[in-house]
């Protein structure tokens, strides 16, 4: 698909000469470069390929971490470790995640910045007045979305529906995305299929959706306005972003979650129901009560979407605006020796 005239540059993933050329030609045109940092993200070993283009930059260098893993692999840990580095200022999602920069990186605190993942301004609106377009009207819809892999917690999910509909026999749980490429790409549909048998032997076949592709904006805006309540119920402890978390916040929807670290600081203070993992009969409980409860949900739901507000897509692009303003100030850097020697 050709880009639109305003990309003047880019970097194929692979193309190791690209990184640093594209760098050298941004010195002349930019005030600030953003970052975007995952390691699915950049081509060489553990995406490595990112150093040679923080290196070669001379202007000042945001970075943005989409994922603080807890226990990286020691090549992990060496091509993030430079990177901060390197960069002029570190944007993390959450607090716990700007707290493990520091403490497992060294990074001052003084060079980190909090800015929410950004969510769309959507109106709260009833579940109700949206199900029709979707072809779920008299449901009960429980909505999870996102890539899928074994760590998403799906499988306990699925474990918990049948008591959701001895409860509640409209119940429907929605599981809106495609598998995640790099568990594809190692794995195949392996989980999926699992996720499908599991569903046949439960006997849930009527009572559980799986929309198996990606959805563009507008369906998965439809998808959170009909959903009643979200389910987030990943098994990993340490994620500290959830894109999907986030968006269900800002769509104003009543969320049970198990307390990963994003879920226990968004849903802090009333703003969703936890659940500890590993316990199918707890999920379905916290489902059956908020099922059963509309005043509560519309509650939640309220809350969570207050919360979500300077999480809209304006309120960050205006918070990332200040921070580069007053970056675009600073002298032409010159790129540190790099700390380790990486292999890529």
């Amino acid at each position: 698909m050709p880009y639109p005239i305003e990309v003047h540059h880019r970097i194929r993933r692979d193309e190791r000469p690209d990184y640093a050329h594209t760098a050298r030609a941004l010195t002349d045109c930019v005030d600030v470069v953003s970052i975007q940092h995952e390691y699915g993200i950049w081509g060489g070993g553990d995406g490595a390929y990112v150093l040679d283009f923080a290196r070669a930059l001379r202007v000042p260098v945001v970075t943005t971490l989409h994922a603080v893993l807890r226990t990286p692999t020691d090549g992990q840990r060496a091509v993030l470790s430079e990177l901060l580095a390197i960069s002029d200022t570190t944007v993390v999602m959450s607090r716990s995640a700007a707290a493990l920069v520091t403490a497992a990186y060294g990074v001052d605190p003084y060079r980190i910045a909090i800015v929410p993942h950004g969510v769309p301004d959507l109106p709260l609106v009833d579940p109700e007045t949206v199900k029709p377009r979707l072809g779920v009207e008299g449901r009960q819809v429980i909505l999870s979305f996102g890539l899928l892999g074994p760590r998403k917690g799906l499988d306990e999910a699925i474990e918990a529906m049948p008591a959701v509909v001895a409860a509640h026999p409209t119940a429907l749980y929605v599981i809106v995305g495609a598998t995640h490429p790099e568990v594809r790409d190692r794995d195949g549909e392996a989980h999926r299929t699992s996720l499908v048998q599991r569903l046949g032997r439960l006997g849930l076949k009527d009572h559980v959706q799986l929309v198996d592709r990606f959805v563009g904006r507008v369906e998965l805006t439809r998808w959170l306005e009909a959903a009643d309540v979200f389910l987030a119920p990943y098994a990993d402890a340490d994620q500290m972003v959830s894109g999907s978390l986030s968006y269900a916040m800002g769509a104003g929807r009543a969320i049970v979650s198990t307390p990963f670290a994003a879920a226990a600081e968004l849903l802090a203070d009333g703003r969703g129901v936890l659940v500890p993992p590993g316990s199918p009969a707890r999920l379905a409980s916290a489902l059956n009560r908020l099922l059963g409860a509309p005043a509560e949900r519309a509650e939640l739901g309220r809350l969570a979407y207050e919360h979500s507000r300077t999480m809209v897509w304006s309120a960050v692009g205006a918070e990332y605006g200040r921070l580069f303003a007053r970056l675009a100030g600073s002298p032409i850097r010159v790129a540190p020796v790099p700390l380790a020697a990486v292999g890529v």
